[in-house]
């Protein structure tokens, strides 16, 4: 739900018409605190945005528990005409503000969290290591209330019939809206574009890992279905698990999609295939690091390869040409630089513009 540090009180917002009748999409992005400069409100607009600013978890480089600032910085100088969908600005997308309290504790579990780390990689292991298993306790419990943050949030909006999009953060973040939908849709499937397979389980002793996260997903039952594409780093354990659920986890490798292309196959036509895998109703869960990373270098665990911007845009076209509802969706693992942040901006209005066109909520 939107906590009452988050929400404006109804003395604070302005008349959502009054707004739009002086607002210019054609003008200045204006440095107003809201996300893209928008002149919605939480009651105003159809999609609301949880910055969620947590990478306790992250194994190689901290830093994107500040991507959703850095998002939000770079959000007011983009132009909002799309060519599939020119209007789709005036459906509203609003985003509170980001939480000081979670940075706060992100903080301080992070010099934990780097603590257990530093440990494993020496090669030592944490079964003798008493205060290193407590600091690990205590960010698993932390990662759940976080969870239940999440899940709160993501519930009030959805009874409110908003569109919900998640903004990391590591991904180990959406589980909370990932536990919210599946209270709502008995069956719905995972897109999921990445590097990574996040299919270890509680990877580094954390149950709520950056690199579990789809491991914990598939513990909820109405998921019956991941598609990832881009993956190119994981390791065996993760291969055998894909290989072990063939009905359930479909992965497009992103070397066997290059040699597709490289051997004739055209990318319309693998994104036909990679779509046709998902059932109606389907959950976006985009890991910036799918993406080649020249566009996002500072993202928490870059892997050569992947896809390109417009190969994105035509996947997410395809997606959304299709008769499939989008439910809800997350961008994680945006880095804490400029052009992160303007490369992200970008993929979470391409994300709120699909989703927000998609069928209503049921």
């Amino acid at each position: 739900m939107v906590s009452s540090s988050n929400a404006l009180s109804s003395d604070d917002r302005p008349n959502t018409d009054d707004r739009l009748s002086t607002y210019d999409p054609n003008g200045v992005g204006l440095d107003n605190g809201n996300l893209f400069g928008f002149p919605f409100t939480e009651d105003s607009a159809q999609t609301w945005i949880l910055p969620v600013p947590w990478d306790v978890t992250t194994s190689y480089r901290p830093g994107t528990a500040a991507g959703p600032q850095a998002v939000l910085e770079a959000s007011p100088q983009l132009d909002f005409f799309d060519l599939t969908d020119p209007q789709g600005w005036r459906r509203g997308i609003f985003m509170p503000p980001i939480s000081q309290s979670w940075l706060d504790r992100n903080r301080q579990l992070r010099t934990l969290a780097d603590g257990i780390i530093q440990h494993l990689e020496q090669g030592h292991s944490l079964a003798h290591s008493p205060d290193l298993l407590g600091d690990l306790a205590t960010i698993n419990e932390s990662c759940a209330h976080l969870n239940q943050w999440v899940y709160g949030f993501c519930t009030d909006a959805l009874d409110r019939g908003k569109t919900v999009g998640i903004l990391g953060g590591d991904h180990s973040v959406p589980l909370g809206y990932l536990q919210a939908l599946a209270d709502r849709y008995p069956d719905f499937g995972i897109l999921h574009i990445d590097a990574h397979a996040d299919l270890r389980h509680c990877y580094e002793g954390f149950t709520f890992s950056h690199a579990s996260i789809m491991d914990n997903a598939l513990q909820l039952p109405p998921i019956s279905k991941l598609v990832q594409v881009g993956i190119r780093d994981l390791c065996q354990a993760e291969a055998d698990t894909i290989a072990a659920q063939p009905q359930r986890i479909v992965t497009h490798y992103d070397r066997r999609l290059k040699q597709a292309l490289y051997q004739g196959h055209t990318w319309e036509t693998l994104c036909q295939r990679i779509i046709a895998d998902l059932p109606p109703q389907v959950y976006i869960s985009f890991d910036i690091d799918g993406l080649d990373p020249q566009l996002c270098p500072e993202t928490g665990t870059p892997v050569p390869g992947g896809l390109s911007w417009d190969q994105t845009l035509f996947l997410l076209q395809v997606l959304g040409d299709s008769d499939r509802q989008i439910i809800g969706f997350d961008l994680c693992e945006v880095g804490n630089a400029p052009w992160d942040g303007n490369v992200g901006a970008r993929v979470l209005y391409q994300l709120a513009l699909l989703a927000s066109r998609s069928p209503a909520p049921r």
